[in-house]
């Protein structure tokens, strides 16, 4: 699904969906039973521009609009229906709770993919990937400061020493991909990163946020992450979703997303 809809719209744009309705444009402004219809209005933009759509459950959840998510959800599906959703949820937990969790985001939601916090192990994984035909995103080297703390430690007792991004990487590369269903997130500010997480997952798709507001260089991004051939997914949110603070946003917001596409092929290109 993801590169039929990376083929058919020839793009490796992911548009985050982030809402938050201090910086809704004119009259939706501050009203959070407005979410919905200012995502919609972004997904209406742009869905023939993306490979990808990325809701943020947090944004949703913060403002009691868990409803509006399935509204939004339900609407991709009619507007976009070969375009994958990704549900960016980062959860973690083993057992019963996680199996919970997995319902929540393929049963209730109906997304495609999730991202997920590897820290517990595999069998906090394994309840999402019973899922015929999902997807999950595993966390592996983040973009923030504080990702170093535990991300970049080196594992003495691993063969080879790697870092513990690295061996994430090769974990879901290997034993871990039994029905090839795992993705991994890599942040687009680290792209002699990206290139280590694909020296030993060439295969994977890659999630990469960061490109946008966060500040990611998309052509040394994209020249790192084509590395191997795996599928990319290249999000921005802030930069799309906020273009314009006038009624015209969700044409602001094409033509942000327009002009990242662009930005991102020529990377490819010049790769």
């Amino acid at each position: 699904m993801l590169r039929d809809a990376s083929t058919r719209n020839d793009s490796m744009l992911c548009v985050g969906l982030d809402p938050e309705p201090s910086r809704f444009p004119g009259a939706m402004q501050g009203d959070a039973s407005k979410i919905y219809d200012f995502c919609a209005a972004i997904v209406e933009a742009t869905a023939d521009l993306v490979n990808s759509f990325k809701p943020q459950i947090a944004y949703f959840a913060a403002h009691r609009a868990e409803d509006q998510l399935e509204k939004l959800m339900a609407h991709m599906r009619a507007v976009a229906p070969h375009v994958p959703v990704i549900l960016d949820a980062k959860r973690g937990d083993i057992g019963s709770t996680a199996e919970q969790y997995a319902k929540e985001a393929f049963e209730r939601y109906g997304a495609d993919a999730v991202t997920l916090s590897p820290f517990m192990g595999f069998d906090s994984i394994t309840p999402y990937l019973k899922y015929e035909g999902k997807g999950a995103f595993l966390l592996c080297r983040t973009s923030n400061p504080g990702g170093d703390d535990l991300q970049a430690r080196t594992l003495a007792d691993v063969p080879g020493q790697p870092q513990m991004f690295e061996h994430v990487a090769r974990l879901a590369q290997g034993p871990w991909n039994t029905n090839g269903q795992l993705g991994l997130v890599v942040g687009a500010t680290r792209p002699q990163e990206i290139e280590r997480v694909r020296a030993v997952a060439p295969t994977l798709p890659l999630l990469i946020p960061g490109v946008g507001a966060q500040g990611g260089d998309a052509v040394a991004t994209v020249k790192a992450a084509r590395i191997g051939g795996g599928p990319i997914i290249i999000n921005s949110s802030r930069a799309i979703l906020y273009a314009s603070p006038g009624e015209d946003f969700a044409q602001a917001a094409r033509h942000a997303a327009v002009a990242t596409r662009a930005t991102l092929q020529q990377a490819a290109a010049q790769g």
